[in-house]
Order: C-alpha cells, then structure tokens, then sequence
C-alpha cells in the first residue's frame, strides 16, 4: 500500500496509546483520515479521546478489523499479537511507527525529505548513534538524534534538519520494510529478542533492512553482521574492523582510526586518535568507527569527527563509573541488557566481580562465559533467571565464589532449585515499590566482600530488568545510589 492510497476519510487503527501511538496519531492528523486506536489501558486511551479520533480496545478491534484501511503499530507488538495476526489474516497493510515517517518524509509531508543515517545492531546503538550525532554537529550539520533514542522520528520531522541520526531497533525495522536510508549500519548480532522474533534468523534479517539503502556498513569483527553484507542492497558496501583497515574498509593503525573506504588516499585517512574515546575498551572504539563510516558515508571531515570523539562523553548506565571505594571501582552497565553486552563489558577490565541476572529472554550465557571467565574474581546474581547464569557459571568458572541475593519470597523456590555452584545465599525482605532498592543494597554488600582494591564491581546484568525494577534506568540508580551510601 502507498501514502497515496490512502483516501479522504480512510479508517486508521493505531495499535498502542502511549508514546509512540502519540506520535503516529499526531502525524495522522495532517492526513485526511479517520483515526481509531485501541490499547488495553484505558487511562492511555481516554488522554488520546476526542478531536475526531475514536477509541476501541483490542478485542473489539480484532472483531471489526476488516473495515480498517490500515493498521499503524507500536513496535513493540509482535506479528503474533491477536490484533496483528487478525490484520494479517483480513489483508489489511501493518506498518510501524518508523514505515508511516519514511513514507512521510520522503513524499515531502514536511518539506525536501532528510538524509536518513540508521545505527542498529544487538549492542552499542545508543552509543554510536550519539557519537554520529556529535559528528554531524560538528561538521555544521543540522542534524536530530531521533528513534529508539529520545524522540520518535515522526515526532522531530517538523524540525528544521537536513540529516536524521537515527537508531532503531529490531521490533522497529520489522514493520518498516519500505525504510531505505542514505547509508545504514548494522554493528553487532548476537541472540536477544528471540522470543520476539522467533528465531535468530528472523532477528537478523530485520536487522539487515537497514542495509538496503545507498550505503551499507558492517561490524566486520562480527561474524553474523559481517555475513550480512552479501545479501544486502546497497549500491556500496563497507566494513569496520578493530584491527588495520583493508581497502573499502574503516579500522585502527598505529593508535589513529584511519578510513579506506571514502578517502582519496589509498593509505587510508587518519580520523582521531584511539586514546580520544571516552568509551572505555574495545567496544567504544567499534562504536567510534561505526559512526565515522555513516559520517564519513555523508562527507563529514577527518577534523569534525576528530572534535567531536575528543568532546563525547557515555550516556548514563552505559558502563559509567560510579565511584572508587577501598580501592574498588565500581561501574553501572546497566544497559548491558543482553549476554554479548555483558561480554563486551566484563572484557574491558582484568579483575571483575560481576553483578548479573534478570530477564535472559531465552539467550544463553554459555559463550559469553567461555570468554571471559577468567576475568572473573566472583558474581553476584540477582533476579529471575538468575539460577541459569549460576549453573553457566559452574560449567564455565567452577572457582568463582557466587552469591545470589534473593527476595524472601523467591528464596522458597531456591530452596528446590538449588544451584551446584552457589557460594552462598542472602535473603532480603523487600517486596513492592522498595524492591529493587532493597536487593541493591545487599548486592553491593555482598559485591564488596567479594572484591578487594584494583577490582571492579561491574552490574552488567545480560539480562533485562522488569522482574525486579522500572527499567534498566532504575536499576543502575538503585545500584547507584547502594554504592553511594555504602561509601557513606
């Protein structure tokens, strides 16, 4: 279906009420068309009522969704949502939040469509989208951070820019097949929202419709981003690589990040220096070169790029120091949300007592482990799954002391599930709002018993929050705010 298609006072089903559902029913209005969206929280419903835009909930949308032109979901609906499904069934068109603003920008709904640049990947989007914003600025650019970091993009396109950096998700780029941007990275795939997905098959091949634009840029250091190369439809194709660059290729040399794939020089031209990143180890330096290959995909200058990795500085819960106590750093990876974040972590410090655990999403922390166990010193382990990351650990580092911080009331189902590998045990009673702030004070507790001066005390869970906390934010606060009131 296209833009045009849609005819006066066509039927729109937005599914999803909250902040992307506000943006898609904002970016309706213009049209002229009938609005319709459904939730299942009617508070979220009521605050969209009204001005002609009509509200239903789920069930009675799957019951009349044949009379639907078009259906325009959150992205965090999966295909095999009742609602989608139904839609699926019926032939009405699904599009994603990010499909509607593509379609938009480039008709021309808000004036000469922008330079779309698309950072995606399993870990590190957030990082590299803003160091590529940082570039962009600094070549004189005007340029919005927009997606799955700050604003939605239908929200920012009645900005004044001439470029979008932005980052998407695989929930995203699975309902927005038409999206072709200027040039598009994939950094990293490594198994995360499989049961979204269904397989990793699937999880990579949404990832790799960013790749279908003019510019196709891949993390070369990984095999299953790097694989995706060959199949992708852009007219030109470039890699990155923390080691020396080959022809066609952006990677590091003698210290200096060095681009062979859009400079003139077949040597390669000198971008900034590695030691100028703020992103501590190997993983900063692959994000600085994903976001220098989508700038440089753009014509942004050696010196703009240089400025602006010597000005950036990490977002929060993205491996921030929090403070050193009795000689031991600890540092907030909150955001290390997945077991190929948390290996990408742990690897940048040689001696780590790992806070870990949470929602797994059904990923495995075996190969992550393989990798890193002697890095090693002790774990502590948190939340639901967190009996699976103890029987990976007595597979992988049968030495490291564990021990895991429970609520008492999932203290009783430890007591039949019982881990071979469990140094000891500590029961907190904590319950409700108070929950996760009462388990991090005990983790750092016990963190602190593990660790001795010139050790890091790193939460990088591989594993999502909800069980225990608001979000990954809310985490890394709580374990914040436990590190700073043990120094206290």
């Amino acid at each position: 279906m296209r833009l045009a298609e849609l005819t006066s006072g066509a039927q729109v089903l937005v599914a999803g009420a909250r902040v992307t559902g506000r943006a898609v029913v904002s970016a309706l209005a213009s049209l002229d068309v009938h609005i319709w969206v459904c939730d299942d929280n009617d508070e979220s419903l009521k605050a969209l009522a009204g001005n002609g835009i009509d509200t239903i909930t789920p069930a009675g949308a799957v019951a009349s969704i044949g009379d639907y032109a078009l259906l325009v979901t959150s992205p965090g609906f999966p295909p095999t949502a009742p609602l989608l499904a139904a839609a699926a069934a019926a032939g009405v068109p699904i599009w994603g939040d990010v499909e509607l603003a593509w379609r938009l920008d480039a008709a021309g709904h808000y004036g000469p469509p922008r330079r779309w640049l698309v950072v995606t990947g399993t870990n590190g989007k957030t990082t590299t989208t803003s160091m590529l914003h940082a570039m962009l600025v600094a070549d004189g650019r005007r340029a919005v951070l927009c997606g799955n970091i700050g604003d939605p993009v239908l929200d920012v396109l009645s900005q004044p820019a001439d470029v979008l950096a932005v980052e998407l998700s695989s929930f995203q780029l699975f309902w927005a097949p038409s999206l072709r941007p200027e040039a598009g990275a994939v950094l990293n795939v490594a198994e995360d929202h499989l049961d979204w997905h269904g397989s990793m098959e699937a999880y990579a091949a949404a990832k790799a419709r960013v790749l279908d634009g003019r510019v196709a840029v891949v993390g070369l250091d990984d095999p299953v981003a790097a694989g995706l190369a060959a199949g992708a439809a852009a007219s030109v194709s470039v890699g990155f690589r923390l080691g020396e660059p080959a022809a066609g290729e952006l990677g590091v040399r003698d210290g200096m990040l060095v681009d062979r794939a859009f400079g003139d020089s077949a040597e390669g031209v000198p971008l900034a220096p590695v030691d100028s990143i703020s992103v501590v180890g190997p993983v900063g330096v692959l994000n600085a070169l994903g976001a220098a290959a989508l700038a440089r995909a753009v014509g942004v200058t050696p010196a703009s790029i240089a400025t602006a990795l010597a000005g950036f500085q990490v977002g929060r819960h993205r491996a921030e120091r929090v403070a050193v106590v009795d000689g031991v750093t600890y540092v907030d990876d909150s955001k290390a949300t997945n077991p190929h974040a948390a290996q990408a972590s742990v690897g940048a410090y040689p001696r780590v007592v790992w806070v870990a655990g949470g929602l797994l999403k059904g990923a495995s922390v075996d190969d992550m482990l393989a990798q890193v166990a002697d890095r090693l010193v002790g774990a502590v382990l948190i939340g639901r799954d967190r009996a699976v990351v103890a029987e990976a650990l007595s597979r992988h580092a049968p030495d490291v002391p564990v021990i895991e911080v429970v609520t008492r009331e999932d203290a009783v189902v430890h007591e039949t599930n019982e881990s071979p590998v469990t140094h000891e045990t500590r029961v907190v009673d904590a319950s409700g709002p108070g929950l996760g702030a009462g388990v991090m004070t005990e983790v750092v507790a016990a963190a602190a018993s593990l660790a001795r001066a010139g050790d890091t005390v790193l939460l990088a869970p591989a594993g999502a929050s909800f069980d225990q906390f608001a979000g990954y934010a809310d985490r890394g606060d709580a374990f914040a705010a436990a590190v700073h009131a043990a120094a206290r």
